[in-house]
């Protein structure tokens, strides 16, 4: 027993000796296999940016639910946005059966009278009447009363130079669907027409503009320039004073609508 010990012993001084490193320092604690862990310091400014986030947060949440509520009754669009598409334009389309009267507001000597031998040969309409207009214009267009009338207004007003059209009731005492006011800016077919006709013509002209009305105040029709008679709006014939009928420009007579027969003027 007492060898043992002795070797044993001299086991023990013959380990080796190192020097003292961080390892020897460590100091001594009563705590036996667990983890220390540091704490980490906070600081003031970090409570404060959180702070921040969380009230711009709540601040968002909130606007969103305002939102919601008052989009609550409102009917959910379905599809793309809907957008006000403009109205579309009439297409343009001579109508051959569309009474027509037309004025002339220009200084220019029958233009009235030439374009209304063009418009009766093309067939572009139905002249019921054709001279002077009240006063002299500057702009040339087409008018209309009736919206259905708007794509023969628009053909017609194609035809004539590309004229404006337009909707108004302020020429409806003609008795013609279509009116074809002349202006000083007018630049369509019948210039040359009206210079010659002038030209070879030695009677004043009967469609430019006077202090005569274009209308007679008691009937509230158009009145013919060559008679001077309120003219008929069913036939575009002058009516006979006398009798009351229409004059057939064919026979110079008075003419009964009803049996289509001349009519002699008593007296």
């Amino acid at each position: 027993m007492v060898q043992k010990t002795d070797d044993a012993a001299a086991r023990l001084g013959t380990r080796q000796e190192y020097p003292e490193d961080r390892f020897d320092r460590i100091p001594r604690s009563s705590r036996v296999g667990a983890h220390r862990v540091t704490a980490r310091p906070r600081y003031v400014w970090q409570f404060l940016i959180a702070a921040l986030l969380g009230f711009a947060l709540l601040t968002t949440l909130g606007i969103l639910w305002v939102h919601n509520i008052g989009n609550a009754g409102r009917l959910p669009v379905i599809g793309p946005t809907a957008t006000s598409a403009p109205p579309e334009a009439p297409k343009p389309e001579l109508d051959p059966e569309a009474t027509v009267a037309v004025l002339n507001g220009t200084e220019t000597q029958n233009l009235a009278a030439a374009l209304d031998q063009i418009i009766r040969e093309e067939g572009w309409g139905q002249i019921l009447f054709s001279g002077a207009a009240a006063s002299e214009v500057q702009i040339s267009a087409v008018f209309y009363a009736d919206p259905a009338d708007a794509s023969a207004a628009e053909g017609l007003a194609a035809e004539l130079g590309g004229l404006s059209t337009y909707v108004s009731t302020d020429y409806q005492d003609y008795g013609a669907r279509l009116i074809v006011l002349l202006g000083a800016d007018y630049a369509g077919p019948g210039l040359e027409e009206a210079e010659q006709m002038t030209e070879g013509s030695t009677e004043p002209p009967t469609d430019v503009p006077t202090d005569q009305p274009a209308v007679d105040p008691s009937t509230g029709l158009p009145i013919d320039p060559v008679t001077g008679y309120p003219i008929d709006p069913a036939t575009g014939w002058p009516i006979d004073p006398t009798t009351g009928y229409p004059i057939d420009p064919s026979t110079g007579l008075p003419t009964d609508p009803a049996t289509g027969l001349p009519v002699e003027p008593q007296g």
